[in-house]
């Protein structure tokens, strides 16, 4: 069984979700707001070293017909730099809808919560993978 984390980048806020290989269940876990790179990788490594993931999941984002833009190059900047500081495993997940899919109040944080369905997604790609097999 492996602890994996999900990620939800943004340039305000960072939201991570964390789940496991064996029940393959994402859950929100922490909103990192932090004011600089410094602050933000900080908190990372923190949860990174309480939590001791066995692989990174980030959210690749794009236009609705999958054309990439300006966030989906800072998010694969982001996943080089996770690999490149934690020396872990980074994989980009398609995360087109996953802050549509969630309905929020004006103003709700809910990065957390879209780095669980980024993650979700991809233990789903996983069983998937494993039923066709």
């Amino acid at each position: 069984m492996e602890t994996i984390f999900g990620f939800d980048f943004g340039i305000k806020r960072i939201g991570l979700a964390m789940g496991n290989t064996l029940i393959r269940q994402a859950q929100p876990l922490k909103v990192v707001s932090a004011i600089d790179n410094a602050a933000r990788f900080d908190a990372i490594g923190a949860l990174i070293a309480e939590w001791t993931p066995a692989r990174l999941i980030v959210g690749l984002p794009s236009h609705p017909d999958g054309v990439e833009h300006e966030m989906s190059a800072r998010c694969r900047r982001f996943a080089n730099q996770l690999h490149g500081r934690y020396n872990l495993p980074v994989v980009l997940v398609d995360e087109r809808y996953s802050s549509a899919v969630i309905s929020a109040k004006r103003g709700e944080v809910i990065d957390d919560r879209a780095a669980a369905i980024i993650l979700q997604q991809y233990f789903d790609a996983l069983s998937n993978d494993n039923e066709s097999n």
